[in-house]
């Protein structure tokens, strides 16, 4: 008998929808049921790639004895994690306050008033050292709800004081210096794995937003081993089990501090963030190397997460079969029979061995150059790389004959936003159309899909968009429509990223506070509203609209768009250098507001041969704090970056400005790029010749 989740279109709630818990989704029915019966809540939140969840829904929610308890006890409430990233933040917090760390499954147990009082994560169901069973969990909690509710109401008391202090107005921490900057660095550097790449041990994350703080800092500069900790983390990355070395795309993390052994889910998000710093990142470095992955992650996009719409979908499990990773995993023998003569130096190349490195199977890596597993198997490096190349689509097909991991076919907004901005930037870097299009697609299905009345709506699924839209979708969207206009030039993309920026001064800023929530104001009303401003896996609500309002004023001169995001930076300027990586993506913008925007007008017919070569010498020059507007002069109503410029003899022209003070314009590409190279060097304007 289906529960009340059947109605559901969160994939994972519906994972749920036939357990014998009855549970229900998060709103008013079981809000009100819990007052009514004066019971206690249990509210569990996860998600569908989520092994952990998979598991505890096993032992626990499919347990008959169990899900008795359960409904006898409580009112169950389960919650996908990625719908409602406001009550994930919500409850989250208040399990980290209680037990010192979190993580999903998240199991809080509620007041009928909505007060977390007692929480936890995965709960086995037998007793562990250290861990109770699930049911001794459950048995517990329903006697100190009936017996001591006292300690039950003075324990959410204190969540609800934690909750309280988050309110409080933003004031100034500290100035935004180049020093704090400084500082940031240094502190990113002591955590850094020289061997293995990347940031602390096990289990190890790419912290893909702290690496982009890096690139940035050693293009102004020119810090040769702040590069050289980007190049190093992402190809070890890159070449390691980590990464899908047959279908491309990055797993969420290694278990392992060598990147060897990944959880084996597949995220969006991560792919997102991973894509847009290897675009940039080649744009540094000029490797094909770097080129190759990040192009084989967009494909891998584009050929298996992408609906017949152009959204986007959310994730790939980590399991299939009831086995972690068993999709990805390799016995010897059956390269061995697929690949005949190709196999020995494949085998090489990936590491592939009869004892594997993956319980008896093998995880496909990259352990050493392929020049040294050519040297071993005694042929050049060409004939290695041309036998991988063919073996390749061959290992690929024979993997798709295999029972797929389960695929989580929600289209998130936010995510949608950072995936489109990561795509369009690539098309431009790379000059790919077929890039071009499919970021085109995907912008379009947001603003016809998940972008209704000027408001964000959060997920789409079988053609229902659903969930008021957070302060990250409407952040997101806006920053992948700029990226399509800097693509495109079409006035259109600039204006719907206006048009959401003016939404979330509406309904996310907050004059008391100084700073933005969450949630809109027109949100269901919850125990709090929520703020997070920290990076964590995505960047934060904050991070993403104040680097959007710096952008936008600087394309269209709007003051109060800069005060806005300058007043969120300088309250977190202490945090940033002293918890740096807490605040990657935060860290980009303090460093655009600090040393200020390369801002680039590229003005002409944007069909014409020299616009084009203009435009290819751009996108071949990593500039991070770029802000790029273009077209006919006839584009530039409302574009302060475009106002008074014209072409110079008819011909296409580029000006590159800081602070709105050009350098000579320019219609030749060789001299755009000198110009360029200079700019980014440059900490003021004072530092460039002008006209």
């Amino acid at each position: 008998m289906p529960n009340h989740l059947a109605g559901e279109t969160s994939p994972y709630l519906l994972q749920h929808a036939g357990n014998p818990v009855d549970w229900h989704p998060w709103g008013s029915v079981a809000l009100e049921r819990a007052k009514r019966e004066d019971k206690p809540i249990l509210l569990s939140i996860g998600y569908s790639a989520c092994h952990w969840c998979h598991v505890m829904e096993r032992e626990s929610f499919e347990d008959e004895n169990t899900a008795r308890l359960m409904n006898d006890l409580f009112v169950n409430i389960k919650v996908d994690r990625e719908e409602r990233p406001d009550l994930d933040a919500i409850y989250m917090s208040a399990v980290q306050a209680m037990t010192g760390h979190g993580g999903w499954p998240m199991t809080v147990f509620l007041t009928p008033d909505g007060l977390p009082f007692y929480g936890g994560t995965y709960f086995p169901p037998d007793d562990r050292p250290g861990l109770p069973s699930f049911q001794r969990v459950l048995r517990s909690v329903a006697d100190a709800f009936a017996e001591r509710r006292s300690d039950v109401e003075h324990a959410a008391s204190a969540m609800a004081e934690m909750y309280e202090k988050t309110q409080a107005a933003l004031a100034p921490s500290g100035t935004l210096t180049p020093r704090l900057l400084e500082r940031a660095y240094d502190r990113i550097v002591q955590g850094y794995d020289a061997r293995h790449g990347g940031f602390g041990g096990a289990p190890k994350f790419p912290q893909t937003m702290v690496l982009d703080f890096l690139l940035r800092y050693w293009r102004r500069t020119g810090t040769e081993p702040a590069l050289g900790m980007v190049r190093h983390s992402f190809l070890a990355m890159a070449y390691g089990g980590i990464y899908d070395q047959l279908g491309g795309g990055f797993h969420r993390y290694a278990v392992d501090g060598a990147w060897l052994v990944p959880h084996f889910e597949k995220m969006l998000y991560d792919n997102a963030l991973l894509a847009r710093l290897g675009a940039h990142l080649f744009q540094a470095t000029h490797d094909p190397e770097i080129r190759r992955i990040t192009e084989e992650t967009i494909e891998w996009v584009a050929r298996e997460m992408t609906s017949p719409e152009g959204g986007f979908y959310s994730a790939l499990d980590a399991d299939s079969e009831g086995e972690e990773g068993k999709f990805y995993l390799w016995i010897e023998r059956e390269l061995a029979t697929l690949l005949g003569a190709d196999a020995p130096l494949v085998e090489a190349y990936w590491g592939v061995t009869k004892q594997g490195n993956f319980e008896g199977k093998n995880i496909l890596h990259v352990p050493a150059a392929p020049s040294d597993a050519a040297a071993r198997a005694g042929v050049t490096t060409d004939a290695l790389q041309h036998a991988v190349s063919r073996a390749r689509p061959i290992l690929y097909a024979e993997r798709s004959t295999r029972v797929w991991p389960a695929r989580d076919d929600k289209m998130l907004a936010s995510w949608n936003g950072l995936m489109l901005r990561a795509i369009a930037d690539a098309a431009r870097v790379f000059g790919r159309e077929d890039y071009r299009d499919l970021a085109l697609r995907n912008g379009e299905f947001l603003f016809t899909t998940l972008v209704q009345g000027g408001r964000v709506l959060r997920s789409y699924r079988d053609g229902r968009a659903k969930h008021t839209g957070f302060l990250e979708d409407y952040a997101a969207v806006a920053l992948g429509a700029l990226a399509l206009y800097e693509l495109t030039f079409d006035r259109v993309w600039l204006d719907r990223a206006i048009g959401l920026a003016d939404a979330i001064a509406t309904w996310f800023w907050n004059d008391e506070l100084g700073g933005f929530f969450d949630t809109p104001r027109d949100h269901e009303a919850l125990v709090t509203r929520p703020r997070e401003i920290t990076d964590n896996a995505v960047p934060s609500g904050t991070s993403l609209a104040a680097d959007l309002f710096l952008r936008l004023a600087e394309l269209t001169g709007d003051a109060d768009l800069r005060h806005r995001a300058m007043h969120v930076l300088e309250s977190v300027a202490e945090p940033l250098a002293n918890y740096a990586h807490a605040f990657g993506y935060m860290l980009g913008v303090a460093e655009m507001a600090v040393f200020g925007a390369v801002e680039v007008a590229l003005v002409g017919d944007p069909e014409s041969a020299g616009y084009q070569a203009l435009d290819r010498e751009l996108a071949a020059h990593y500039v991070p704090a770029l802000v790029l507007a273009g077209g006919a002069p006839s584009a530039s109503q409302g574009i302060a970056l475009l106002r008074d410029r014209g072409m110079r003899n008819g011909d296409a022209t580029a000006y590159v400005c800081r602070e709105y003070a050009c350098q000579t314009p320019v219609t030749a590409a060789a001299e755009l790029g000198r110009q360029l190279e200079d700019a980014v060097r440059a900490v003021s304007p004072g530092a460039l010749p002008t006209t």
